[in-house]
């Protein structure tokens, strides 16, 4: 495999989809005024690296994503008490991020080839 991948088309298509669910995240949180406040800065990073080492096949990565896809309900429950307080679209990317990369095909491609 070489090095330094963004996107892994070789990884199953759950795998491949939560990686650039993981970068569109990124850019939107950065377009929504990630550039001036610290915590969304630091998410959208967070999304990227984790999109990044996911696409290298890295156990961190996939570790990573996980929580960066999960942060958002915390956040919410923690910040507004209610975990369903945005808009249904939002929602919508954020479950499904969660769903493709708790897949069992994600987790079983992660389980035998992330290193």
């Amino acid at each position: 495999m070489p090095a330094n991948r963004w996107i892994d088309t070789t990884q199953p298509q759950t795998l491949m989809i939560a990686v650039i669910l993981l970068y569109m995240n990124a850019a939107f949180g950065l377009l929504a005024g990630g550039l001036t406040n610290p915590i969304l800065l630091a998410i959208s990073v967070g999304e990227v690296a984790a999109g990044y080492g996911i696409a290298n096949e890295k156990k961190w990565g996939y570790g990573l994503g996980i929580t960066m896809a999960v942060l958002p309900f915390v956040l919410r429950l923690v910040l507004v008490h209610n975990p369903l307080a945005t808009n249904l679209v939002t929602l919508m990317f954020e479950i499904a991020l969660v769903a493709l990369l708790l897949h069992p095909q994600s987790r079983e491609y992660q389980r035998i080839w992330f290193k």
